[in-house]
């Protein structure tokens, strides 16, 4: 009885395991096309002009309006 309970609770956690990485790649991938179009969005305006890359859209994808903003002011004045 306990074998079984083993089995599927390590089964459970290989299905989740398979799941974390199978959505891994579509997560990243959206969030760099959400960064790109926010980083299109802001060349648009003229105020900045910041390369569009897939570093850069990563990195505006996953940290947002703090990740903008720190990459304008390091690509700007920084660099």
């Amino acid at each position: 009885m306990i074998e079984i309970g083993v089995g599927l609770v390590a089964g459970l956690l290989i299905i989740l395991a398979l799941k974390f990485f199978i959505e891994l790649p579509f997560k990243i991938i959206w969030n760099s096309i959400i960064g790109a179009a926010i980083l299109y969005l802001v060349n648009l305006t003229g105020i900045l002009t910041i390369k569009i890359t897939f570093i850069h859209a990563l990195i505006v994808g996953v940290f947002g309006v703090p990740g903008l903003i720190l990459l304008a002011i390091y690509l700007n004045f920084i660099k």
